[in-house]
């Protein structure tokens, strides 16, 4: 059986973290839930990027906003929304029959937001109601800005997608966003039920970044543990996940109808040539969790991925890999708060060079 499929079973989603309007259009996504049950999507400047600039896909519609006059911002929102309204639409199916469990389209606030809870609010507000879609998601990152904009945007009923997640700490935070969120949606008469989101926790940049930690220890004590510092710390936060959402602390919002915010693993293809390209699906299988693969990683998982509840093995072993991280001297406290900055910085980076492609775009159209 497909290995894709399989996920299912297991209680896990498997979403596409990627969007083109190619794919859109050529019956590459209708395959891609028929054939491999996929579930829902996510973006992000980069993607768009590459979309846009790598193809000639969006040129007739740059042209014609060229024509009428459009500025460069005002012409990536007509792009992108049209490609997210048309997602939106293609798993209204799986939005349906899943009860709003998935079918879920993201699109991100632009990251030079990262650190304005108002303008992140506002700039969330207008995208949602933009795309005017039941099953579009917008991300927000967990930055300390970003926290109180979740709140109130689960408290207004807006699905949210929040990203660049690294550590327990920013795990945690999010959880109360969410559930603060809806505390206050059902005090002022909303439905809680209605509203959805996930918590976008990165994978592989942790291991990225406590393996070079780790390499320049020049010791085998410390050459022993890389490569797996992601695993285990997705591991525990698990455990959280599990504590929280099936505990005390959300029993009157699950009462009244609210979903769990599931963790959804990001960053999960796999970046040392040297680790299996599907470690960090093989490794994070679990109920209630949803995993966002890029295209070489889907195939990659297709083709050869191992199906089993891998998320709830040796939490104990994960646990005293993170304190002997500890014991050598690495802090991944610091080491996540870093990759976070770092990745509000990569984010506003793409989300720059997009602009920079689209100007370039729009200026050899003006011309033809």
């Amino acid at each position: 059986m497909n290995p894709l499929i399989e996920l299912q079973a297991f209680g896990q989603s498997f979403w596409y973290d990627n969007i083109r309007r190619k794919f859109l259009q050529d019956g590459t996504l209708q395959r891609l839930v028929g054939e491999d049950g996929l579930r829902g999507m996510t973006s992000n400047p980069s993607i768009f990027e590459k979309a846009i600039g790598e193809s000639d896909d969006y040129d007739e519609q740059i042209g014609e906003l060229v024509d009428a006059g459009a500025d460069v911002p005002a012409v990536y929102e007509a792009l992108a929304l049209a490609d997210i309204q048309a997602a939106c639409d293609m798993f209204a199916g799986v939005y349906r029959e899943s009860g709003g469990g998935d079918g879920y389209v993201s699109l991100e606030v632009s990251p030079h937001l990262a650190d304005d809870t108002d303008q992140t609010i506002a700039e969330a507000r207008r995208l949602f109601a933009a795309v005017g879609r039941p099953n579009v998601m917008i991300k927000v990152p967990a930055t300390p800005a970003g926290i109180p904009a979740i709140r109130q945007l689960i408290g207004e009923g807006i699905n949210v997608n929040i990203t660049l997640m690294f550590s327990m700490d920013h795990y945690e935070a999010v959880a109360r966003a969410y559930m603060d969120g809806l505390t206050r949606l059902l005090e002022n008469g909303g439905d809680p039920a209605r509203v959805a989101s996930v918590a976008s926790f990165f994978v592989s940049r942790v291991d990225s970044a406590v393996d070079k930690k780790l390499a320049a220890l020049n010791d085998p004590a410390a050459e022993a543990l890389m490569g797996q510092a992601a695993i285990a710390n997705s591991k525990l936060v698990y455990q959280r996940f599990k504590e929280i959402f099936h505990g005390e602390a959300f029993a009157r919002l699950r009462s009244a109808g609210a979903p769990a915010q599931r963790l959804l693993w990001a960053s999960t293809s796999t970046k040392n040539p040297n680790y299996p390209d599907t470690l960090y699906i093989d490794e994070l299988i679990g109920p209630e969790t949803v995993n966002t693969m890029p295209p070489q990683t889907v195939d990659a998982f297709r083709d050869h991925g191992r199906v089993a509840t891998t998320l709830e093995q040796d939490v104990a072993g994960a646990q005293l890999m993170l304190d002997n991280l500890a014991e050598l001297g690495i802090n991944l406290d610091e080491v996540t708060e870093q990759l976070q900055v770092e990745g509000v910085a990569a984010f506003a980076k793409s989300f720059d060079a997009l602009m920079a492609t689209l100007r370039e775009k729009m200026a050899a159209l003006a011309g033809r």
